[in-house]
C-alpha cells in the first residue's frame, strides 16, 4: 500500500490538497498522513525589539508579558491547528477514505519533510499557504524549500481541483524527465488518462533518441500517448500546449540547473509553477 503525505494549513489551497489526495488514494487504496506544520517562529515576538532602551524594572515587567502573550500565541496555534487537521481529515474521510493519520508538528517545515518521507511515496502540497500574496502570485514560503528537500515526487495542488482527464509530461532528455515518464508509466493512476509527451525547443540526436524511448516506454504501457516537437522557450510552449490542449495534469522535472544558477536568473520550475493555473507532478 503506498503511503502519501499530505501539507495542510488555513489557506484555500489545502482544501484543493485534500481533493488531489483522493483523487490518489481512490485510484491507489493509498494510506494517507496529514500534517499541519507550526512554525513557532511565527507565533512569538522577539523582546529585544521592544525592550532594549528600557529601564530594567519596565523590562522585566514588559518581558513578562511577552512571555504570557506567546504563551498564549502558541496555544490558540496548537488550538488552531488540531481544528484544521480534524476538518481535513473528516473530509477525507467524506471523500471515500479510510487509512488516514493525522500529525500536528511544531518547528522546522523542511525538518518534517526530511523526517517523515522516506516512508512516502509522494508529498502533496498547495501552490500557495496562508502567507503567500496572491495578487503578485507569489508561492507559498515552503514550496520551493519542500520540493528542493523532496527525494520523492512532489503533487503541487492547484486552487481548484477538476477531474484529471489528460496529462502532459514536459520532456528534456533529463534524468527527472526520464523518471517521471517512467512513473506515468508504471502508475495505475495514470492508466486510462490522455497522455501528451512535449519536447520544446531545439531537439538533437541525443534527445531525440530518448523522446522516441519515451514514447514507446508509454505506448508499450498502455497509456494513450501523443508526441509533440516544439520549438521555442520552454515555459511558453508548456503553457500555450496546456491552454490548447485542456491538459488538466503537468509532470515536469524539477530544477535542472544549480541553485546558484537559478538564484541569479530564476528557474522554469519556478516559473511554470507560478503561471500554470493546473496542477503540477514533480521529479527530482
Amino acid at each position: 500500500m503506498e503511503r502519501m503525505l499530505a501539507f495542510v494549513d488555513g489557506s484555500i489551497y489545502s482544501e484543493s490538497v485534500c481533493d488531489h489526495t483522493i483523487w490518489i488514494a481512490q485510484k491507489n487504496r493509498s494510506k494517507v498522513s496529514i500534517f499541519n506544520v507550526i512554525d513557532v517562529t511565527e507565533t512569538s515576538h522577539n523582546a529585544a525589539n521592544f525592550s532594549g532602551n528600557l529601564i530594567a524594572e519596565a523590562r522585566s515587567t514588559l518581558l513578562s508579558e511577552l512571555a504570557e502573550l506567546d504563551n498564549k500565541r502558541a496555544k490558540l496555534a496548537q488550538k488552531k491547528g488540531r481544528l484544521i487537521l480534524e476538518n481535513f481529515e473528516a473530509r477525507l474521510i467524506a471523500g471515500g477514505l479510510k487509512n488516514i493519520d493525522t500529525h500536528l508538528r511544531n518547528g522546522d517545515f523542511v525538518d518534517t519533510v526530511t523526517e517523515f518521507q522516506k516512508e512516502a511515496d509522494i508529498l502533496i502540497i498547495g501552490k500557495r499557504g496562508e502567507a503567500a500574496n496572491f495578487a503578485k502570485l507569489h508561492l507559498g514560503s515552503n514550496l520551493e524549500r519542500l520540493i528542493r528537500a523532496a527525494n520523492k515526487p512532489v503533487l503541487v495542488a492547484a486552487r481548484n481541483f477538476k477531474p484529471i482527464k489528460r496529462v502532459l509530461i514536459g520532456f528534456d532528455g533529463g534524468k527527472s524527465a526520464i523518471r517521471a515518464v517512467e512513473h506515468v508509466s508504471n502508475h495505475d493512476l495514470f492508466k486510462d488518462l490522455e497522455c501528451h509527451l512535449l519536447s520544446a525547443g531545439r531537439i538533437d540526436i541525443n534527445r531525440k533518441r530518448k523522446l522516441e524511448a519515451a514514447e514507446r516506454l508509454l505506448t508499450e504501457k498502455g497509456r494513450k500517448t501523443k508526441t509533440f516537437k516544439t520549438a521555442g522557450d520552454a515555459e511558453t510552449v508548456i503553457s500555450d500546449h496546456v491552454e490548447q490542449h485542456n491538459i488538466d495534469l503537468l509532470v515536469v522535472g524539477a530544477y535542472g540547473h544549480s541553485r546558484i544558477r537559478n538564484l541569479m536568473i530564476g528557474s522554469t520550475t519556478t516559473q511554470m509553477i507560478r503561471s500554470c493555473l493546473i496542477p503540477v507532478l514533480l521529479f527530482r
